[in-house]
C-alpha cells in the first residue's frame, strides 16, 4: 500500500475537518473567513496532485491507480470546487445556512470525485459514489426552512437510492459473472468467457445507474427540481463536477472493464445519446425559470458527451474530456452571475432579467458569453470543444448521431440568445445600478477568461487530454 498516491485526497479532508473545528471558534460576524480558508485549503491538494503528475502507477491491490486520466479529473474537480467556494462566500452569508458545515461538506464531496477518478475497482467506485452523493444530498437541502430546497434535498435522495440500488445490482452482476471486481480483471474475464448474458444485463444496470449520475434521458427527472431547489452554488457544483465525475467512471469502467463488450455498450450510449440531446433542448425551450433552463441545457450537454463514449475511440474521449474542462468553466460562470443577480433581483425569472445590461453590463457581458459559450459560437471554449467532439464521433461511423447533435445545437441557439435579447434589448424595471461583490467578480472574470482563453488555445488542455485518453485506449 502506498498512501502517498493517497495525499490530495487526504488532504482535502483534513481541511474539510479543520474547517468544521474553526466554526465551532469563530463568531457569526466572521463566518465568512470559513470560505477563505476552504479556498485557500484547497492549493494542499491541488499541490499534490500535480506532484504526482506523470506517474503511471497503482496500489491497494490494484484498485487504486494514479494515471494522467486520473490527474486531469482531479485538477478539474480542484478548480471547479475553488471557483464554487468563492462564488459561495457572500451567498452562504445571505441565506439560514452552516457555513462551516456547508465548505466542509463542498471539500468532502470533491474528495469523493477524487476517489472517483482514481479508482479502477468496482466497490470502491460504489463507496467513493456514495462519499459524493450523501454530501450532496446535504447540500442540495442545506438552505433552513426553505421548502424548495427541502424537497430537492429529498427528491435527489430518493431517486439518488433506487440508482445507487440498481448500480450496486450491475456491480454483483458483473462479479457474479467475472469473479473480480478489478476492472483490468473483469476485462481479461470477459475475454476468456465471452459475453454472457448476466454480464449484458449488468451492463445495462450499470449504464442505468451512471446515467442518473450525469442526468441522461430517462433518468434526468431530477435535475430540474434539484437545480432550481438547490442553493445556486451548490447547483453550479452538481451541473460541472458532479457530471465530470459521473464521465470519469463511465470512461474507465466501460473502457477498461466492459472493453471486449464493445459490440453492446456503444450502442447503448448512442441511443442515450440521441435521445438525452434531444429532449434536453427541447424542454429547455419552455423554461421561464433560468436555473430550470440551464438544468435541461445540462442534460442536453450530458447527451452530446455521451456521444464521445458511445463512439469508444481515444480521440472521442480526449474529446470528452476539453469539452467537460470547457462546459466547467462556462457553467460555473453562468451561475456565479445568477447569483450576482438573484442576489438582487431575489428572483430567477428570465423575464426579471429585462435590461439588466444598463445596471450591471460586465456581468451580463460575462453571462452573455458563457450562453454563447454553451451554445458553441467561436470564439468561446464551447465552440472548438463541439467541434472536436463531434469530428471524432463522425470518425468513428456515427455521422447519424453528429446530424443529430448539431441540429440540436441549432436548437439551443433560441433559449440561450433568448436570455441575452431580454437582459441587452428590453427596458429595465428600474434604473439604479446593481452592485456586484469582488468574491462574484473574481470568480466570473476567472470563468470567462478561461473559456475565452481555452476557445482561442486549447492546445495545453487537449494534449493533457489526449495523454489521458490513451489510458483507456492504448
Amino acid at each position: 500500500m502506498n498512501l502517498f498516491l493517497l495525499l490530495p485526497e487526504i488532504s482535502l479532508i483534513i481541511v474539510g475537518v479543520v474547517i468544521i473545528c474553526l466554526d465551532l471558534l469563530v463568531g457569526e460576524e466572521n463566518k465568512s473567513v470559513l470560505g477563505y480558508l476552504a479556498f485557500i485549503g484547497l492549493i494542499f491538494p491541488l499541490a499534490l496532485t500535480l506532484a504526482l503528475a506523470g506517474r503511471n502507477e497503482s496500489s491497494f491491490g490494484n484498485a487504486l491507480v494514479i494515471d494522467p486520466l486520473a490527474i486531469f479529473f482531479k485538477v478539474l474537480f480542484l478548480v471547479a470546487a475553488g471557483l464554487v467556494i468563492l462564488a459561495s462566500i457572500d451567498y452562504a452569508q445571505r441565506l439560514p445556512i452552516m457555513q462551516g458545515e456547508y465548505y466542509a461538506l463542498v471539500l468532502f464531496a470533491t474528495a469523493g470525485m477524487m476517489f472517483m477518478a482514481s479508482t479502477r475497482e468496482l466497490i470502491s467506485i460504489y463507496i467513493s459514489l456514495e462519499l459524493t452523493s450523501i454530501t450532496l444530498y446535504i447540500l442540495a437541502a442545506s438552505i433552513k426552512n426553505d421548502a424548495k430546497s427541502g424537497e430537492s434535498g429529498l427528491k435527489y435522495m430518493l431517486l439518488g437510492a433506487l440508482s445507487s440500488a440498481g448500480l450496486l445490482y450491475g456491480m454483483a452482476l458483473i462479479y457474479g459473472s467475472t469473479g473480480t471486481t478489478v476492472l483490468n480483471d473483469v476485462a481479461a474475464a470477459i475475454s476468456q468467457r465471452g459475453v454472457t448474458a448476466a454480464v449484458v444485463l449488468g451492463l445495462v444496470f450499470l449504464a442505468a445507474g451512471f446515467g442518473f449520475k450525469i442526468s441522461a434521458v430517462p433518468f434526468h427527472m431530477w435535475a430540474p427540481d434539484v437545480y432550481e431547489g438547490a442553493p445556486t452554488p451548490v447547483t453550479a457544483f452538481l451541473a460541472v463536477a458532479s457530471k465530470a465525475a459521473g464521465f470519469a467512471v463511465v470512461m474507465r469502467v466501460f473502457a477498461t472493464g466492459l472493453g471486449p463488450a464493445h459490440g453492446i455498450w456503444p450502442s447503448v450510449f448512442a441511443v442515450l445519446a440521441a435521445v438525452t440531446m434531444t429532449l434536453g433542448n427541447v424542454v429547455a425551450l419552455r423554461q421561464d425559470n433560468i436555473k430550470r433552463m440551464l438544468a435541461y441545457s445540462s442534460i442536453a450537454h450530458a447527451g452530446y458527451m455521451a456521444m464521445g463514449v458511445a463512439s469508444a475511440t481515444t480521440s472521442a474521449s480526449s474529446g470528452i474530456m476539453l469539452y467537460l474542462a470547457a462546459y466547467a468553466l462556462t457553467n460555473i460562470g453562468a451561475f456565479v452571475a445568477i447569483i450576482a443577480f438573484s442576489n438582487r433581483l431575489q428572483s430567477d425569472d428570465i423575464n426579471d432579467y429585462a435590461g439588466l445590461f444598463r445596471r450591471a453590463p460586465l456581468v451580463s457581458i460575462g453571462l452573455a458569453l458563457c450562453l454563447l459559450s454553451l451554445a458553441g459560437i467561436p470564439p468561446m471554449a464551447g465552440f472548438i470543444s463541439k467541434v472536436y467532439l463531434f469530428l471524432a464521433a463522425y470518425e468513428a461511423g456515427l455521422a447519424w448521431l453528429v446530424v443529430l447533435g448539431l441540429f440540436n445545437s441549432a436548437i439551443s441557439m433560441y433559449y440561450y440568445v433568448r436570455v441575452v435579447r431580454v437582459m441587452f434589448l428590453k427596458e429595465p424595471s428600474a434604473r439604479e445600478s446593481l452592485a456586484t461583490s469582488a468574491n462574484l467578480g473574481v470568480a466570473l472574470f476567472v470563468s470567462v477568461a478561461g473559456l475565452l482563453v481555452l476557445g482561442i488555445y486549447p492546445s495545453p488542455v487537449l494534449q493533457a487530454a489526449t495523454q489521458a485518453a490513451q489510458v483507456l485506449f492504448p
